[in-house]
């Protein structure tokens, strides 16, 4: 058994707001068919994430409907979704019966019924050989019930063992249909949360998932019962430990993932368990560029010798006032198939906001820096900026959550 762990695929998202990510995710997913039929993948685990907002457009459902369709005829004969924070639980259920026709299971959150949330896997002679604890991103109301007068340290400590608990019965169930079908087969598990050790950047998107300080979550929750656990949610490929992966995005979020290899895992159950990676191309060329105005030019000179596609980001760093750069970075990137995407004047972010720079600065700044500069400028006291900004963070992230 064969097994391809990937995630975070986040279709239909626009690098901000201004470039359109479909020629890549098209791309990412004619090469992962190959990759499937290449490496004679038995199962294709896909960690949440699968769209970039809870109402996809019809451009990105089709791309996601016409792969599952094509897992198939590349040999590939059982696929596991699971849905992120991103992902809309009712848009993916939505069509789970029709899809289950076709060996394609998905778990768009968590059920009353923890076996909704166990599949067996079986070989091509029709032998059990897998057990898969697809496990959804569990959202706080799926998993426990606020309380009122609750502090926000009880709040997050409560949705904490909660998750472990969840995590802990469906181990626990899937031993014991292991016991029943009285074979020794793995039993794997699958998760979409921030776990310790997980990497993040600056201009990744990931979302904070739940309200209160729980930042991440430790590794410890996942019982020693699961032979690997498939994690989605971070974009950065990691290992929090050997069996215990983040597959990451397959296309950067950013320009901080610029230079990122980005991967997926191949699982093999053959015989003695082994985890490989295997490296995904570059689809479209990001680069960032920083320095003095000379420095950013030759760099500019560069790539313009290169004569291929590139959307770059820039980010004036030198003391010298430079209120001319926009039109400058036009002249220099002229006749070439050079696309500024970003570009960041550093000397003028360490002003405070005026009409002049309130776009570029808002560029830089994300809804939290906002809040904190409008905090700032009003003089709120440290004591009540606190609480303030729990509030504000919970209002935030009950607004991401679907409903």
């Amino acid at each position: 058994m064969k097994i391809l762990h990937t995630s975070d695929w986040h279709l239909g998202r626009t690098l901000y707001t201004k470039k359109e990510r479909l020629d890549e995710h098209t791309a990412f997913l004619n090469w992962l068919l190959d990759t499937i039929k290449r490496e004679n993948i038995d199962l294709l685990l896909i960690a949440g994430d699968v769209f970039d907002t809870a109402s996809p457009s019809s451009t990105s459902q089709k791309l996601y409907y016409d792969f599952l369709i094509k897992v198939k005829t590349v040999g590939c004969e059982n696929v596991i979704v699971v849905g992120g924070n991103h992902d809309s639980p009712s848009f993916l259920n939505a069509p789970k019966d029709i899809l289950s026709a076709l060996n394609i299971t998905v778990i768009g959150n968590a059920s009353e019924d923890i076996d909704d949330e166990i599949i067996l896997i079986n070989d091509k002679a029709g032998k059990p050989a897998l057990l898969v604890c697809a496990v959804p991103f569990l959202r706080e109301r799926d998993i426990s019930r606020f309380a009122e007068g609750e502090s926000y340290s009880d709040r997050s400590k409560r949705i904490n063992e909660n998750i472990q608990k969840h995590y802990r019965e469906v181990a626990e169930r899937a031993e014991q249909i292991r016991a029943e079908l009285d074979e020794n087969i793995p039993i794997i598990a699958t998760g979409h949360l921030s776990v310790s050790g997980g990497k993040r950047m600056d201009d990744d998107g990931v979302r904070e998932t739940y309200i209160g300080t729980i930042e991440a979550i430790s590794s410890d929750i996942f019982p020693e019962t699961f032979d690997y656990v498939a994690l989605g949610h971070y974009h950065i490929p990691s290992v929090i430990k050997p069996h215990i992966r983040y597959s990451g995005s397959p296309i950067p979020m950013g320009f901080a993932e610029a230079n990122q290899q980005k991967q997926v895992y191949i699982i093999d159950f053959s015989g003695e368990k082994t985890i490989s990676n295997i490296e995904i191309p570059v689809f479209q060329k990001l680069v960032s560029i920083a320095g003095d105005k000379s420095e950013i030019e030759q760099q500019i000179k560069s790539l313009k010798a290169e004569n291929q596609s590139v959307w770059v980001e820039i980010v004036y760093t030198d003391d010298e006032i430079f209120p001319d750069i926009s039109n400058w970075v036009e002249e220099q990137t002229a006749d070439s198939q050079i696309e500024v995407l970003k570009l960041i004047n550093r000397q003028l972010l360490n002003a405070v906001l005026t009409h002049e720079d309130t776009t570029e600065l808002l560029d830089e700044m994300n809804e939290y820096d906002v809040f904190d500069k409008v905090l700032e400028k009003n003089s709120i006291p440290d004591e009540q900026s606190k609480t303030l900004r729990e509030l504000y963070k919970e209002i935030l992230t009950e607004m991401q959550i679907e409903k």
